[in-house]
C-alpha cells in the first residue's frame, strides 16, 4: 500500500468500514469503483501481513522438534 504502514487490525477496521460504504444504496457507481480499488489494495496487504505471519510460526512436530509452520 503507498499509505503509511498500518497494523493488520487497522486494516481490517478499514476493510469493514469499506464494506459499509458499499453497502450505502445512495453510493456513486463512481465512487463505489474507487471504494472498491481500495479495499482490495487492504485486503492484498492483509493477505501478505498474514503469509508473512504464518511463515514465522512454528510448530512442534511429533518428535518435539521444531519447524517452520
Amino acid at each position: 500500500m503507498a499509505e503509511k504502514q498500518i497494523t493488520l487490525e487497522e486494516a481490517f477496521s478499514e476493510l469493514e468500514r469499506v464494506t459499509k460504504q458499499l453497502e450505502d444504496p445512495n453510493i456513486s457507481l463512481e465512487d463505489s469503483f474507487l471504494i472498491y480499488q481500495k479495499g482490495m489494495q487492504l485486503l492484498k496487504y492483509c493477505n501478505e501481513s498474514i503469509d508473512k505471519v504464518e511463515k514465522k510460526v512454528l510448530v512442534l512436530n511429533g518428535e518435539g522438534k521444531l519447524d517452520e509452520f
